[in-house]
């Protein structure tokens, strides 16, 4: 599988809001659970965000209430909506199946810089 394309990242002020994107190939994104992973220097790659074949969304607490995650089949690409946005949520964000087993590669990420 080709890795995926993630884009939309930027530097904003606390409180701004970001629309990040991923591109996938075929239909990797359509069959499977979808996330967004977010690593931090000094961390390991935590997930965010993750939306089943269903349409249920999850959330990490830390993000709950602010961050919207969804996908358009048809483009094979996922979204992430992040609203109300703060410093701890500092990082390069990565799209991936959930939960990743390696069948899919990283790709490069995008950088999210929240200055406070």
């Amino acid at each position: 599988q080709v890795q995926p394309v993630e884009s939309g990242g930027g530097l904003v002020q606390t409180g701004e809001s970001l629309r990040l994107s991923c591109e996938g190939s075929g239909s990797i994104f359509s069959i499977n659970t979808v996330a967004w992973y977010r690593q931090t220097p000094g961390k390991q790659r935590e997930w965010v965000a993750a939306l089943t074949t269903g349409g249920a969304s999850i959330y990490a607490d830390s993000v709950k209430g602010r961050f919207t995650i969804s996908r358009n089949n048809a483009k094979n690409t996922m979204y992430l909506q992040m609203n109300s946005l703060r410093p701890e949520d500092t990082g390069v964000y990565y799209c991936n199946i959930f939960p990743w087993t390696g069948y899919l590669a990283w790709g490069q990420g995008t950088q999210v810089t929240v200055s406070s």
